[in-house]
């Protein structure tokens, strides 16, 4: 009787001490942010496609457009509503 008591104990004080190391949010926030991340990068590369789309911008001007959009994804912790910056005409 003492045996299956002390057996049951030593079962109970492993599974405890197993519960209190296993993370209960296991990479959950670094999912977040790299999901974030990839979406930024989607975006930018959607925005540089559009650019190249329209004749009116050159190619390093698109190239600006893409990167204006990872920087503003970086900046503001990878917010999904990241907006193209506003089109501005080179004088000509």
């Amino acid at each position: 009787m003492r045996q299956m008591k002390r057996g049951a104990l030593s079962a109970f004080a492993v599974a405890v001490t197993l519960a209190g190391v296993v993370p209960t949010y296991a990479q959950t926030q670094g999912m977040e942010r790299r999901n974030e991340r990839r979406d930024d990068r989607a975006g930018a590369r959607a925005a540089k496609q559009a650019c190249k789309a329209g004749d009116e911008k050159t190619r390093p001007e698109c190239r600006q457009v893409k990167r204006a959009m990872k920087q503003q994804g970086r900046h503001d912790g990878g917010a999904s509503n990241v907006q193209p910056p506003p089109a501005t005409n080179p004088p000509q």
